[in-house]
């Protein structure tokens, strides 16, 4: 949540941009790094991964922040598409989903290119496409599709653009795929469904904003649009003969296992091959082939100064905080627009800028700080804090979009799970801030989610003896060996879930509760207490 930058921190960036010169003498070295503490790890991992554990820890204190940063973009990629792909044809498409969602907690619990995961994970909540709709039959498309925030996750935002473009799971949810030219006589109009998102949602916003994310305002106070409806018509004319790919016709054209995966391609004949008025006045010429016309407008919408602060603020808010400040937008979006070598939209750098900046990384305690967790992040935080795993190594899961309100590109709309200016009636809305998360948190949503912790944590664990082969289960044996000691068996928890940061309030009410179990009784010992931290207010913040 809205967090100002300490004067320390605004001392430091000072003192940075500031030279000295004259004398001969050699500069003295550079301070030795502070060394990282665990709080600033876990505090790291709680941004950057999908659930903090004791050897990550280690190696982020080892590495430092930065180095273990650079590591983690170096990590190879964790994909979904190979595995689904190595399995045998499934009797019925739509079964295959329930892969895909097992591969995706594979992933994001189990692989060691965390970052990557995360990163790709806020993408897929920004350009969304959603197994909800059209593309239940497209399991394979999904998979792909999501392969491609992963590998773009440290690329370059224009690549992205093209890539999500060009893939037919986007082509199918948002009807880009089969548009056709304008035809009267057949009362043929290009659709406008992609051509609107891709601005409203993908790239640039709806009104004009400033470096930092504020709104720009015209002459009479009001926001100033990005455009309008005859920009809306030029784009959705640029977006007309596309369909799947290695099609025998295009009206007809339909998706198979194979050409799921692939581009569109492109059918002259159903391309509009007139003038089309793009943002900012921009005029595409007539004539110009469809492959030369998306290139066009794509690059048309990538530098549009709107980009780097729409998606930087974004970005922000699905790793760090829900409200940063103007300044923190602002400097992360200067590194998009530039990542100090000229080039516009590396992800790489914008991450980077993102996780290291002073509102990331505070050095003094601040007022308001960081974010609700989504309820799928505090599932994997769980999991992977007690080795989650079952019999058969999957993670059976398809349906967690009912559970938890959220799951893998499983959004009820092209909208997301939540909007990102989403204020509950209250406090945070009467102080002028916004919480995201919370736009899912309702109490039936609620209860769904605490019933599910309470049947993963009291029954699927490693004591129970009648665990069927595909029951992703915890195991709190450590716990056990210590559930006699109050204080150490709380200690431990409180280190594996809220990095052994536990308010007084909240250990006392679960010492009282321990207080009525007896010393022996080991499994509901552990089981209480990990129960009463993961559906605590404190499990549910990231700070």
């Amino acid at each position: 949540m809205h967090r100002p930058i300490s004067l320390l921190a605004s001392a430091l960036l000072g003192l940075a941009g500031c030279g000295g010169s004259g004398g001969g003498s050699e500069p003295p070295p550079p301070p030795a790094p502070t060394p990282v503490s665990k709080a600033e790890a876990v505090q790291l991992l709680n941004q950057a991964s999908f659930g903090y554990v004791e050897a990550d820890a280690q190696q982020v204190i080892a590495l430092d922040i930065e180095g273990w940063i650079d590591n983690q973009i170096a990590q190879p990629a964790s994909l979904q598409l190979p595995f689904v792909e190595s399995l045998p044809p499934p009797q019925f498409m739509f079964e295959r989903h329930e892969d895909r969602v097992d591969i995706w907690f594979r992933n994001v619990v189990n692989g060691n290119d965390q970052l990557r995961q995360r990163v790709a994970f806020a993408l897929s909540e920004i350009l969304v496409v959603s197994q909800l709709g059209a593309l239940q039959e497209a399991p394979y498309a999904l998979a792909d599709y999501y392969d491609v925030l992963v590998r773009n996750a440290f690329g370059n935002y224009r690549t992205l653009m093209q890539e999500v473009t060009l893939h037919p799971a986007m082509g199918v949810y948002l009807s880009m795929l089969g548009n056709q030219k304008p035809n009267p006589a057949l009362n043929i109009r290009p659709d406008e469904n992609y051509a609107r998102e891709l601005m409203q949602l993908f790239s640039i916003g709806l009104v004009e904003l400033n470096l930092d994310g504020t709104e720009k305002l015209d002459g009479f106070g009001q926001p100033v649009p990005t455009y309008d409806q005859a920009v809306i018509e030029g784009f959705a004319h640029v977006y007309t003969g596309w369909t799947w790919a290695d099609s025998p016709n295009f009206e007809q054209a339909r998706g198979t296992r194979q050409n799921q995966v692939k581009p569109m391609e492109l059918w002259p004949d159903y391309h509009d091959t007139g003038q089309k008025l793009l943002l900012n006045g921009t005029v595409l010429p007539a004539g110009q082939s469809g492959e030369q016309d998306l290139a066009d407008a794509l690059d048309n919408v990538f530098n549009h100064p709107n980009v780097g602060p729409f998606i930087s603020r974004q970005l922000i808010q699905r790793l760090v905080t829900s409200n940063p400040s103007p300044g923190y937008v602002s400097r992360v979006a200067t590194v998009f627009n530039n990542n100090g070598s000229g080039v516009r939209g590396d992800l790489s750098a914008v991450v980077k800028a993102i996780l290291m900046d002073p509102e990331a990384r505070p050095t003094m305690a601040m007022e308001i700080d960081g974010k609700v967790k989504e309820p799928l992040l505090r599932l994997t935080q769980l999991f992977r804090a007690y080795n989650a795993t079952s019999g058969s190594g999957r993670y059976p899961l398809v349906a967690s979009y009912i559970l938890f309100g959220q799951g893998p590109l499983q959004s009820p709309s092209v909208f997301n799970f939540f909007s990102p200016f989403y204020a509950p009636p209250g406090e945070i809305r009467d102080s002028g801030l916004v919480a995201p998360e919370l736009g899912i948190a309702t109490e039936y949503q609620n209860t769904l989610f605490t019933n599910y912790m309470f049947g993963q944590v009291f029954g699927l664990n490693q004591t129970n003896q009648n665990l069927q082969e595909d029951d992703v289960y915890i195991d709190f044996s450590e716990e056990m060996l210590i559930a006699a000691d109050a204080d150490a068996l709380i200690d431990r928890v409180a280190e594996k879930l809220l990095g052994g940061q536990i308010s007084d309030s909240l250990r006392t009410e679960i010492g009282g509760m321990l207080a009525l179990i007896p010393e022996t009784d080991t499994v509901v010992r552990a089981a209480e207490v990990i129960y009463f931290v993961v559906t605590s207010p404190e499990y549910a913040l990231q700070r």
